[in-house]
């Protein structure tokens, strides 16, 4: 069962979701997850009011709520854990770098990991410093070697 935050973001979605944009392809799904057919602008919107709602949420918080968004394979919701993540980016740590592995391993399409490891990774990685910027370096190096392609694509990209 979702979350307050988490049922208001899904609930919102499917409620923006338009049936053109989501057959628009002849099909429901986009690389295995389903897909509610909300456009872009709903999701940031929808994640937008989901923190007006839900204010004062902090780092665990916020990082949970990432992952239970991620956890159902429905690609607007994954799409809303990394525009939640884009905007706290700055509450995020090096050790996050691991929840967000997962989600990169999981990600299925290259429109998820290119945000994923662009607006979340790059940035947290730039403000890192000492210890926490050599971990997370050892980590992206580790990704480079992956056999996962979503792995080895986010590392390039980095």
């Amino acid at each position: 069962m979702d979350s307050a935050p988490a049922a208001f973001i899904d609930r919102t979605l499917r409620a923006e979701a338009s049936e053109w944009r989501t057959w628009a392809d002849g099909d429901d799904s986009v690389g295995g997850l389903r897909v509610y057919g909300a456009s872009v602008g709903a999701i940031r919107g929808t994640v937008r009011d989901a923190l007006r709602r839900h204010r004062g949420l902090a780092h665990d918080d916020i990082t949970a709520l990432a992952s239970e968004l991620w956890a159902t394979p429905v690609y607007e919701r994954r799409l809303a854990a990394i525009v939640l993540l884009q905007g706290q980016v700055e509450t995020l740590t090096a050790n996050d770098l691991t929840r967000i592995e997962g989600f990169l391993r999981d990600a299925r399409v290259a429109s998820l990991i290119e945000p994923l490891a662009l607006d979340v990774v790059r940035p947290l990685l730039a403000r890192l410093t000492g210890v926490e910027a050599d971990r997370a370096r050892r980590i992206v190096s580790r990704w480079a070697e992956s056999d996962a392609e979503s792995m080895r694509a986010a590392a390039a990209s980095l």
